[in-house]
């Protein structure tokens, strides 16, 4: 799904294009649909449609073709989510194909040169290179998600905004407890990875890559999901320090 420049005298409309069984067609309000659930995650019709002030039933129409072409899939709701009288509530997230439709730049080329630098220069080159990108990013990030202040949820959403101006559609839930009695930490969830596929064999790069979180955070973290090793999303843990009376509720009788 890339953007392409229209024919002059185009309707607007038409000024992205999407594949549709197998062959590109040219829908710009479908590439925002799906661009939507993508950087989200699982929505409904009747959220998109508030966001793109559309009728959730022309919403529902660029969601079922979604889904026809593999691009999108049908999941659990896992939040109330509002629905018509007689409609059962659904939410649609992206598949693995929706999320390769999206621009990868230049995979095949930073495999290709990994491979070589392992050869040469063996896996201690493929780390020194993991570190070096890793500390690059940390550099681009390290004016903003600092200055969010000490506590670590506020550096994880300040990260989460930063990570999303480069390309990796991040978001923040709260993470509980068992029982729910407390938060626990907060969780970055990256819904996109612009090196997914070459850190399919390059696991180096996500390794390095959540060092500089740490650093930029300033604290431990924890990789529990990532998109390269076929998780949905890249799911990046920051614990929160529990209440004193949390530890000891599950000695009580």
């Amino acid at each position: 799904m890339g953007v392409v420049t229209p024919p002059r005298g185009a309707r607007s409309h038409d000024s992205e294009e999407i594949r549709h069984n197998g062959v590109v067609k040219i829908d710009r309000t479908r590439d925002a649909v799906a661009r939507l659930v993508l950087e989200g995650g699982p929505q409904s019709a009747a959220s998109l449609a508030t966001r793109l002030g559309l009728s959730p039933a022309g919403v529902r129409r660029h969601l079922d073709a979604l889904v026809a072409d593999g691009l999108l899939r049908e999941c659990e709701t896992k939040r109330p989510v509002q629905r018509g009288r007689g409609r059962p509530a659904r939410t649609y997230a992206v598949t693995d194909a929706g999320r390769a439709a999206f621009p990868h730049a230049y995979d095949e080329l930073a495999t290709t040169a990994l491979r070589f630098l392992r050869t040469v220069d063996g896996e201690a080159g493929v780390h020194a290179f993991a570190d070096h990108r890793a500390d690059s990013l940390e550099r681009e990030l390290a004016a903003t998600v600092p200055a969010a202040g000490p506590a670590p949820a506020d550096r994880a959403r300040a990260l989460a905004l930063a990570l999303t101006a480069q390309g990796y559609a991040a978001s923040v839930e709260d993470a509980a407890f068992p029982g729910g009695a407390a938060v626990s930490g907060v969780q970055i969830c990256q819904h996109h990875c612009p090196i997914a596929d070459v850190a399919q064999e390059f696991p180096e790069l996500c390794e390095a890559e959540t060092r500089a979180f740490e650093r930029l955070l300033g604290t431990y973290v924890q990789r529990l999901a990532t998109i390269a090793h076929g998780d949905g999303v890249c799911t990046t843990h920051i614990p929160i320090a529990a209440p004193r009376h949390s530890a000891q509720t599950g000695s009580r009788k």
